[in-house]
């Protein structure tokens, strides 16, 4: 299986997008923001999680790069900032322990 961080890292998009995820991180709350996303009261590991939310991610992206007017941008900004509150959760218990 591919590393979900290094498929993260092959992402582009739009600075506007990205810059209002990183602003909301510093907010998300897993059990709140997660639940919500995937609608599921189940709660599923950083990796697990990491891997659907980048799946609903890429239908946002294909709906937004092709003007569909189903795509939604709150939405979109929900998912990034879930994708990157999860990332660190997941680079977190890769770290080495000091």
């Amino acid at each position: 299986m591919t590393d979900i961080l290094a498929r993260l890292e092959c992402l582009r998009r739009p600075r506007l997008l990205m810059s209002a995820a990183r602003f909301g991180v510093l907010e998300y709350r897993r059990t709140r923001d997660l639940a919500r996303i995937l609608q599921s009261e189940r709660m599923i590991g950083p990796v697990e999680a990491l891997t659907h939310l980048i799946d609903i991610e890429g239908t946002l992206e294909e709906q937004r790069v092709t003007d569909d007017g189903r795509y939604n941008l709150t939405q979109h900004v929900l998912v990034m900032i879930a994708i990157m509150g999860e990332a660190r959760m997941v680079q977190a218990a890769r770290a080495p322990l000091p």
